[in-house]
């Protein structure tokens, strides 16, 4: 099914090394694995790198972040030297703006990097670094966890959600459901449901955020945000995969995109599904 393309993953290479090219070799000649080469970066000019994988340059280190941080892969392999350190730092810094899984593709043993885990690709030994914690046997435990959570708590306030619903749309003028652009897991956007609390949905590039005694909030709308309830409709989200009922809480995607530029590593949450009580691992 792999050599396909089902179930296939989007692959970049940071540094057309030694290592690099026996990596993009290996998943050239092994598409059972499920991995897809999209691009290679380097900063050496095209007659300093072997003309085997010309085809697959893509631009500079700076162009492959950039890449990166338009989700356009889901992996990323850094294969440059151990010894260039502080440019490896550098790389890792930037791409933690970034929601694709990075991994090193080390030429000597440091597997006591901290939180790093051992990966291969065929006969490749590369070391994860930023990835999704959450995977095979625990996320089918948490998705198992969230869908009867959600159903059972679903059950419980089936008629407050009627009655709440019935009150909004005698109170004030607009849809009862208020559907907002967020980031979910790998930065994928998803629409978050919560029920109406303000005279305005603003869903597009400048989200304005409510403050006390703003008078976009109806009079309805300050007992539900007061309360949370507003937040109900978001079990709907648990139950249908976008969200998970605990993990970190998300922001409208216009705020995001402020936090992140103002906070190291903030795409990182992405790793793991947004949430609605707010707590994480």
């Amino acid at each position: 099914m792999r050599r396909k393309g089902y179930n296939s993953r989007r692959v970049a290479i940071i540094g057309l090394t030694k290592n690099g090219q026996r990596l993009a070799q290996q998943i050239l000649d092994h598409p059972e694995t499920g991995y897809r080469l999209s691009a290679i970066y380097d900063d050496r000019t095209l007659d300093r790198i072997e003309k085997t994988y010309h085809r697959y340059i893509d631009g500079n280190v700076k162009d492959g972040v950039e890449h990166a941080k338009n989700n356009e892969f889901d992996v990323v392999y850094i294969a440059l030297p151990i010894t260039a350190e502080k440019r490896i730092k550098d790389i890792l810094y930037l791409l933690g703006d970034t929601t694709a899984n990075v991994q090193l593709v080390p030429d000597l043993f440091i597997y006591s990097l901290m939180k790093a885990r051992m990966s291969h690709v065929g006969e490749i030994q590369t070391i994860s670094v930023y990835d999704n914690p959450m995977q095979g046997a625990s996320a089918a435990l948490k998705r198992a966890e969230d869908i009867i959570l959600s159903l059972t708590i679903l059950m419980l306030i089936a008629v407050p959600l009627i009655v709440i619903a019935i009150v909004i749309k005698c109170t004030s003028r607009g849809p009862i459901l208020f559907k907002q652009d967020r980031y979910g897991l790998d930065g994928k956007r998803i629409k978050v449901w919560k029920f109406r609390s303000m005279t305005v949905t603003d869903n597009g590039a400048k989200v304005v955020q409510a403050t006390k005694g703003d008078a976009r909030i109806t009079p309805f709308g300050g007992f539900l945000r007061r309360t949370s309830l507003d937040e109900l409709p978001q079990f709907f989200n648990a139950l249908k995969g976008d969200m998970s009922v605990v993990g970190p809480r998300p922001h409208a995607v216009a705020h995001n995109e402020d936090y992140r530029k103002r906070v190291d590593y903030y795409m990182l949450r992405h790793k793991v599904k947004p949430g609605i009580t707010g707590g994480h691992k």
